[in-house]
């Protein structure tokens, strides 16, 4: 008998979805619980000031890791539907690295623009960097997906190392590496607020998901179904560069999230890319808050980087979906 993961984990129950709200909610009320200072509840009614550290640092990291998470897992789900291979997501198509050189340009150039202006110039470094990578993978002969993000790591890499020269050269390399760390330590009220418009693109991708289902039936079959092929392409990336220049200018780097979310969800529901975008969205908030809760427990009162723990446990986990995905394959 085969393995299911659907037997395990039955999330195409009707209940199902609102089960893995309820656990979020519970995540994002712990994430709020959980810090340095102690907040006074009792207080919170009859005291004006008692609930300055929850409305000031508290809630908004709390809404930057639902944000985030959410919005990086979906631009996973996008890139793997335009591109027609599992293995592709921001991180290994030359995406966060691009966005991160446009932030260290603006880091050089004018390091006192607001945080609009760095994010328009990481999303217009990301939007390059994705364009270029697409290019590129257009006109090799594709025998094997391994190949597709093996050339967008080496892309990444590419530009990576561009921009350490440039960090290098202009003495910015520490800077360089605390804005890429994806730590939320430095989230307050006022400094993450951008990450709002992901939501409104989060919107926009579900509303023309079908889109992007036909479009990655492939170039021949969406044209012969009569979609716009190039604009439904050209809307994806924008949404993907977009979503992470906010996250890159605001938080940095989520490794391995929007590989290992929609893969799961995949492997457990199918590829419905409508079906599967909220429980990308919830899988992914989830996660990220998971990640950062036990960031915050392990070394208190210190911090890990929500992208450090992510790192660790997107690695473990999609390597055990490799192992799942192997099984599956054997006669």
């Amino acid at each position: 008998m085969r393995f299911s993961p659907v037997r395990f984990f039955p999330i195409r129950s009707r209940l199902a979805l609102p089960a893995a709200l309820m656990a979020v909610v519970l995540l994002s009320a712990l994430s709020m619980a959980v810090g340095t200072g102690d907040i006074p509840w009792r207080l919170l009614l009859t005291d004006p000031g008692a609930g300055d550290l929850l409305l000031i640092t508290r809630w908004p990291r709390t809404a930057a890791l639902l944000l985030a998470g959410m919005s990086m897992a979906l631009c996973g789900l996008i890139m793997q539907q335009l591109t027609q291979n599992r293995f592709v997501e921001p991180g290994t198509a030359g995406t966060v690295s691009s966005a991160g050189l446009g932030l260290l340009v603006m880091g050089i150039f004018w390091p006192a623009a607001p945080v609009a202006v760095k994010m328009l110039a990481a999303t217009g470094f990301a939007l390059a960097g994705t364009a270029l990578f697409l290019l590129i993978v257009s006109r090799l002969p594709l025998r094997s997906s391994l190949l597709v993000p093996l050339v967008g790591i080496m892309l990444g890499a590419v530009v990576g190392a561009a921009t350490v020269f440039l960090a290098v050269r202009f003495e910015m390399l520490q800077s360089l590496v605390g804005w890429m760390a994806g730590d939320f330590s430095a989230v307050l009220r006022g400094r993450y607020e951008v990450l709002w418009l992901s939501g409104g693109l989060m919107l926009l991708a579900y509303a023309v998901a079908d889109r992007f289902a036909v479009a990655g039936m492939g170039r021949d079959v969406a044209v012969t179904l009569g979609l716009n092929y190039r604009a439904t392409l050209a809307l994806g990336l924008a949404i993907v560069a977009a979503v992470n220049g906010m996250v890159t200018v605001v938080i940095g780097t989520l490794p391995f999230l929007g590989l290992i979310v929609p893969n799961l969800v995949s492997l457990m529901r199918g590829d419905s890319v409508r079906g599967n975008i909220p429980w990308v969205c919830v899988l992914g908030g989830g996660i990220v808050l998971a990640c950062d809760i036990v960031g915050r427990v392990v070394r208190a009162p210190y911090e890990v980087p929500v992208g450090t723990v992510l790192g660790v446990f997107g690695a473990l986990l999609f390597l055990g979906v490799l192992l799942t995905d192997r099984a599956h394959a054997r006669p």
